[in-house]
């Protein structure tokens, strides 16, 4: 078929018009067929136009894609149409796919029937652009729903169990996370040169949850090597990729053939390691597989895939080092109050401390009992502000103060009074709130007064409870002083509580409304002071305690005991 020729006429040729614009322009019949090509459209396919002549697109470039079914409309009607047309050329281009968007025109040409012509732009770029705008808007959106849903305790299992339960399947078939363990206490070191992982957590479809207890074989720890690609991977703070490999390729990861076919077992056909770094340190490791008909992982999921670990990494550091220093504390806490001083013998005295469930924190609550003369005994409840192991510390500093004060023997608001005085003078940075009650079996009383503590209850002898609504003065440490005592007769069989406001305090609840609420409860009075406290805190519990409990029980002993 020959080339068909432009006309001549006045002015600028039409063939120049047509041969130096940049855009592709062509003609083709009403078969499809080429009749002519102009130069930009030979440049971008990378064939001379004697290639195209008299024969259609998919004859010429098989992997450039066109709706011609749109072009026959076009013919058919008269009526403009676009057209996209994708794939490659013989011109091989950085961006893969290439996309041109053309306007096809019906035009009558003697001595042919009608014809077409397509003029096109090549928009590659600008799709590639929106294509990573909506891959960059996807990533973002999944690292906003990592940072809701990864991190959200100071528990480092529950946090392990976050990321792998959000890795899969957002990323991956299979997550499994290791920690690396620093403690060994209780168990050998590992060998010289290898590094300890601790299994933690992992997350994998119905059916492949059997992969999760044998790929890191028997026992809670993993002793990782030099050599292997979890140990690169953590040495180094980059993540390591094996996609679609080897049985040589997986031995790098586990260093085990045995582990090997258990991932062959599996359909793992690829593997990416990423470690989890912070404050360039190594905290622990993600193993990430894709298995059966998953798609290999790409840069786009390695970028994403980093970021989430920097993030997680954070999160699992921080969890350790607060459960690290809730143990402290809390080893500190139950040292100090595990000794409080023996009541005078006519005083039983029981007590409980329960840290709080939703927390890996602990709080400054404290409680003691401190005999007097007069076969009198002090009661002490407080609770200094903050929580933490610097808490801890201060109410050590604070309990063993009131016990020097309370030596001098004088009354509850005279003591208040005088450890108010000191711990401001002191200047001690938390102030606390105290309660102190001094049992009189002879006298058959007690006395209390407070430091902006809630007021005590009485447990009497019929089972019902009366919340003892005394004067609160100013918390300890403000200097201002100003403590009024309260008495009551305190019959034989009435059990006085002492508490802090993690045993009433709820979410959403006037903390008045909530100690008021302890008249609501009738308890055995008779029995062992223990078994009364473990029946109250049953009773009140209502899931985990919202902060730290202490609480303390005290009574007349019987004269035949």
């Amino acid at each position: 078929m020959p080339q068909w020729n432009f006309p001549e006429g006045d002015g600028l040729p039409a063939r120049q018009l047509v041969e130096g614009t940049l855009a592709p322009i062509v003609l083709l019949d009403a078969r499809l067929r080429h009749l002519y090509v102009n130069p930009a459209w030979v440049k971008a396919c990378g064939l001379p136009a004697s290639a195209f002549l008299g024969r259609t697109l998919g004859e010429v470039l098989p992997n450039l894609q066109r709706p011609d079914d749109v072009l026959f409309e076009v013919l058919a009607d008269g009526q403009p149409r676009e057209a996209t047309i994708t794939g490659t050329t013989e011109i091989s281009s950085p961006l893969g796919q290439r996309l041109w968007r053309a306007v096809y025109h019906r035009v009558d040409l003697p001595p042919q029937d009608a014809c077409l012509c397509g003029i096109g732009v090549e928009i590659s770029n600008l799709r590639r652009y929106l294509d990573d705008l909506e891959t960059a808007h996807q990533r973002l959106a999944l690292l906003d729903a990592a940072a809701t849903r990864v991190g959200t305790t100071l528990d480092i299992e529950t946090t392990c169990q976050e990321l792998a339960d959000f890795l899969a399947p957002s990323l991956a078939d299979m997550a499994a996370v290791g920690i690396v363990e620093e403690d060994f206490t209780g168990a050998p070191p590992p060998p010289p040169g290898f590094l300890r992982l601790r299994k933690v957590r992992g997350s994998a479809p119905p059916g492949m949850e059997w992969l999760l207890h044998q790929m890191g074989g028997p026992g809670p720890y993993v002793d990782v090597p030099r050599g292997v690609a979890t140990r690169h991977s953590l040495d180094s703070g980059r993540p390591w990729l094996g996609n679609l490999a080897s049985d040589e390729l997986f031995q790098k990861v586990t260093a085990d053939p045995e582990r090997t076919r258990i991932f062959r077992a599996a359909g793992i056909h690829s593997l990416l390691v990423a470690p989890l770094i912070t404050a360039g340190r190594p905290v622990g490791v993600v193993l990430l597989g894709r298995a059966g008909a998953s798609q290999p992982f790409d840069d786009d999921d390695l970028v994403t895939i980093q970021a989430l670990a920097e993030r997680a990494a954070l999160s699992i550091d921080s969890a350790r080092r607060y459960s690290h220093e809730h143990t402290m504390a809390l080893e500190l806490q139950r040292a100090l109050l595990s000794e409080p001083r023996t009541p005078h013998p006519a005083v039983e005295v029981a007590t409980r401390y329960l840290p709080s469930g939703r927390s890996v924190v602990v709080g400054g609550d404290w409680y003691d009992s401190i005999p007097l003369p007069g076969s009198r005994t002090l009661l002490v409840m407080g609770d200094v502000m903050g929580h933490g192991f610097q808490a801890a510390v201060a109410m050590s500093q604070y309990r063993s103060l009131l016990r020097t004060i309370a030596t001098a023997g004088t009354g509850v608001d005279k003591i208040l009074g005088e450890f108010d005085r000191q711990v401001a003078q002191l200047g001690l940075d938390r102030l606390a709130t105290c309660l102190l009650a001094v049992m009189d079996p002879r006298a058959g009383t007690c006395t209390a007064a407070s430091a902006g503590h809630l007021p005590p209850a009485v447990l009497r002898a019929g089972g019902s409870i009366e919340v003892l609504w005394l004067p609160a003065g100013p918390p300890i440490g403000t200097g201002l002083g100003g403590y009024e005592p309260f008495t009551v007769r305190m019959d034989r069989g009435t059990t006085l509580l002492l508490y802090t406001d993690g045993l009433v305090e709820r979410r959403g609840t006037d903390i008045d409304v909530s100690v008021r609420a302890l008249e609501s409860l009738s308890l055995p009075a008779d029995g062992p002071l223990d078994d009364l406290l473990d029946t109250f805190l049953t009773r009140l519990a209502n899931g985990a305690y919202e902060d730290d409990v202490a609480i303390l029980a005290a009574r007349q002993r019987d004269e035949t005991e």
